[in-house]
């Protein structure tokens, strides 16, 4: 067998698994679109969640599309080079960005801040354009214009979020503040206990009743109990907070997705790619089965 043909098996074994791998993959981001009931930010379980809610802004300053200079809450850019060496031309990508902003998200109920960071985004608002500079300046052209790319050597796309656009969340939904937390009270203790350790003279100037330098088991005690009634303080003013809600990247194999699309288009979105990935595993396998001289007889 000579290279080529070597070159030849790989390739079509690597279609092969790369479409399964697509189809497995959209596959199942759609049963956890459809799986996931969705929730109620104030009334939300802790962990894995779906929320639908509107884009806010944040009490900060919001962020500038890198591109357009245009305000919005979140942003993408990618920047490609038109390269040709004469027998073959394409488009590489020179430059691309993401923005890591948070985002807050309200509903009915309440309000939940949402770390983008590790999020696959599906963002409605999307542009390209083509120009003759590395970094364009200003606004966008609009219509056919900005995709009339002779002669043009960079070619940009932005997607952006803005405030008042609906949203999709799909991730890890957590609680802190108002009184949702169950307390550990042996394991909050231990943590009183350790960071008074820190400061071992402080320890000593508060329970070393006898000033000997060290602390006796009379003295353990108290600092166990002291301990103790600190930890419970710290649980009441935590709990006394209101409650804030976030939203992140899970921590097990679990899709994390944020979209201005609604649960159906996102899930016909993912299917589709899913039978796109079907057929790229099977005409590898026809490919892969050709090559190796197998027949269906």
């Amino acid at each position: 067998m000579h290279p080529g043909q070597v070159f030849t098996l790989i390739l079509a074994a690597a279609l092969c698994v790369g479409g399964a791998w697509i189809c497995i993959g959209r596959w199942s981001r759609a049963r956890h679109l459809l799986d996931t009931p969705t929730s109620r930010i104030r009334s939300a379980a802790q962990g894995y969640v779906e929320l639908v809610g509107v884009l806010r802004e944040l009490m900060v300053p919001q962020p500038m599309a890198p591109l357009t200079g245009e305000r919005c809450l979140w942003w993408r850019y990618r920047i490609e080079e038109y390269r040709s060496n004469g027998k073959r031309s394409s488009w590489s990508v020179v430059e691309r960005g993401v923005s890591e902003a948070w985002l807050r998200l309200a509903d009915a109920t309440g309000e939940c801040l949402i770390d983008p960071r590790g999020a696959e985004v599906h963002p409605a608002f999307r542009k390209v354009w083509t120009g003759d500079l590395r970094h364009p300046r200003g606004v966008a052209p609009n219509g056919w214009l900005g995709l009339f790319s002779i002669g043009k050597r960079y070619r940009y796309t932005e997607e952006r979020l803005h405030e008042g656009e609906p949203l999709y969340a799909l991730g890890d939904f957590r609680t802190s503040g108002g009184g949702r937390q169950g307390l550990d009270l042996q394991s909050a203790k231990r943590d009183v206990i350790r960071q008074w350790k820190g400061d071992f003279a402080g320890l000593l100037q508060r329970f070393d009743s006898n000033a000997d330098g060290q602390l006796d088991e009379q003295e353990w005690s108290r600092v166990r109990l002291a301990a103790r009634l600190e930890a419970e303080d710290r649980h009441r003013e935590s709990s006394a907070a209101p409650a804030l809600h976030q939203l992140g990247q899970p921590g097990e194999a679990l899709p994390f997705v944020l979209s201005s699309h609604g649960e159906e288009v996102l899930t016909q979105r993912f299917y589709w790619q899913a039978a796109g990935g079907a057929l790229m595993c099977l005409a590898g396998a026809v490919w892969l089965a050709s090559q190796l001289g197998v027949t269906a007889w």
